[in-house]
């Protein structure tokens, strides 16, 4: 069964590099999520005066993969710990974020949370917001891919190639 998960974790190219490695996902999108204007372009976004956070679209068949899994995964492959900030990139747009589509999301969503909050997974508490989905809007076509089409970037190699790898170490089983 096809659903859609929205994931926002800082660099929407690091979040799409892991997530397009998960098998049971069909189709992952850059783009944007969370803000107060139609069709935002990219150098609005980055303002931070358009609200959006930048998010991934995951097209996943929850037969394969369960919404449980991509949590894991969203949660064990950025910082949800840092409010407006993942590694070097800060700004609203680079907020920890989940976009529920669903009440199941939802409950899913903050019941994990509350689980690795009570099991202390993390040294400072989790700042990532649960907020109901409403929008999603494409990020420019120069932003798809990314990682896959820029591995030899220095951004690649030092930003996104260790979560690729943090993936394949921790998430072996759900790789495609």
């Amino acid at each position: 069964m096809s659903e859609k998960a929205i994931f926002a974790g800082g660099c929407f190219w690091c979040t799409e590099a892991v997530f397009q490695r998960i098998k049971g996902v069909s189709l992952v999108r850059s783009g944007f999520s969370g803000g107060n204007i139609k069709n935002p372009a990219y150098k609005e976004v980055i303002t931070e005066r358009t609200g959006h956070a930048e998010v991934v679209e995951v097209t996943f068949d929850s037969t394969i993969i369960s919404y449980q899994n991509l949590l894991e995964v969203f949660f064990g492959t950025h910082d949800p710990t840092t409010l407006n900030r993942q590694g070097g990139d800060k700004g609203t747009h680079y907020r920890s974020a989940i976009f529920y589509t669903s009440e199941t999301q939802k409950e899913l969503a903050e019941n994990f949370i509350d689980v690795l909050t009570d099991q202390r997974v993390f040294a400072s508490p989790i700042v990532t917001e649960v907020t109901r989905f409403e929008n999603f809007y494409p990020a420019e076509d120069y932003h798809s891919n990314y990682f896959n089409l820029n591995r030899e970037q220095g951004f690649c190699q030092v930003v996104i190639n260790p979560k690729v790898n943090k993936l394949s170490t921790y998430f072996k089983e759900f790789l495609k």
